[in-house]
């Protein structure tokens, strides 16, 4: 039974360690230390009250966690839950909208986003994380045959490498793009370097994969936010889940923050104008239309 309505296994998050933006790159997440042994490891978490993980196969098929279960409260979960669906009406809460800051510098492009959503951070982080994305990013302007199709589709996901709250994930994904009077496909193929404890991640493009793009990299990580802190905890901001819950009578919704960063650079070739900003358009405008996706998708959810 999913946790959150309109979630087929429901929500998850992490990340390691987010860079200054004038650090350049970080280091290649694919470790040259994974054995052909590493890649056997099985990708999918089992399900409460299941015996063993479910085996590779076809995501969509699947009934999964995308964050190992031991590094988050299971029964917080489902109290948040409850308390965002009773307070909806009496309390609603605004969703603001998302910040981007964007810098291209020597033909490099650094986006900088932070995202509110109404969700506790495990939530949230499944909602990046998850290989099937369910809903997210279903779209009416994304049409494939007369079908209305997912904006961002999910291809594989394969653990190559997990060593307690560290997982080592290869992700193959396509992004339908729009784009002024254009649209089409994009293949994304990407390395992704998590932390299911501390809920941060940070990816990089496979090695020899999406060669129209010389850089594609980024991170993530999502931090609490206690909304309910003003009414309930005399206008002090708790500094811990544990403070919250004391001052709030248990009574006090968590939402999360998460900041994300995508650092990218067109390949040699395609970094001349006119075609390198066309390029750089299409990125940034795909990127700004999946957050709101995701925005939207986490504001309707408590419709229900």
């Amino acid at each position: 039974m999913s946790l959150y309505p309109g979630f087929g296994g429901w929500i998850n998050l992490n990340i390691q360690q987010r860079p200054k933006a004038e650090s350049g790159r970080h280091e290649d997440v694919e470790s040259n230390s994974m054995s052909e042994k590493d890649t056997n490891l099985k990708p999918w978490y089992a399900e409460p009250g299941d015996n063993a993980a479910t085996e590779p196969g076809d995501v969509r098929s699947k009934s999964l966690y995308a964050v190992d279960t031991k590094y988050f409260d299971l029964k917080e979960m489902r109290t948040q839950s409850k308390l965002w669906h009773a307070e909806k009406k009496k309390h609603p809460w605004y969703v603001p909208p998302a910040k981007f800051k964007v810098k291209t510098k020597n033909g490099i492009c650094h986006m900088n986003i932070e995202l509110t959503v109404g969700l506790i951070p495990p939530g949230a982080y499944e909602m990046l994380t998850n290989p099937r994305n369910i809903t997210f990013f279903s779209a009416d302007d994304v049409v494939d045959d007369d079908r209305r199709r997912q904006r961002l589709e999910n291809k594989s996901t394969k653990v190559l490498k997990k060593d307690g709250p560290r997982q080592i994930t290869d992700v193959s994904k396509v992004l339908r793009w729009k784009f002024l009077l254009f649209s089409g496909t994009i293949p994304i193929h990407l390395i992704i370097d998590e932390n299911h404890q501390t809920l941060r991640a940070k990816y990089t493009k496979k090695k020899n994969t999406m060669t129209y793009m010389k850089v594609f990299e980024g991170r993530w990580k999502i931090e609490p936010l206690y909304v309910d802190s003003e009414r309930l905890c005399n206008q002090r901001e708790p500094k811990s889940r544990e403070e919250y819950r004391r001052c709030s009578g248990g009574k006090g919704r968590i939402a999360s923050t998460v900041r994300m960063e995508l650092i990218f650079q067109p390949a040699s070739l395609l970094n001349v104008p006119p075609v390198s900003w066309i390029i750089r358009g299409i990125t940034i405008k795909a990127t700004k239309t999946l957050i709101e996706d995701l925005r939207k998708f986490a504001i309707n959810m408590y419709k229900m």
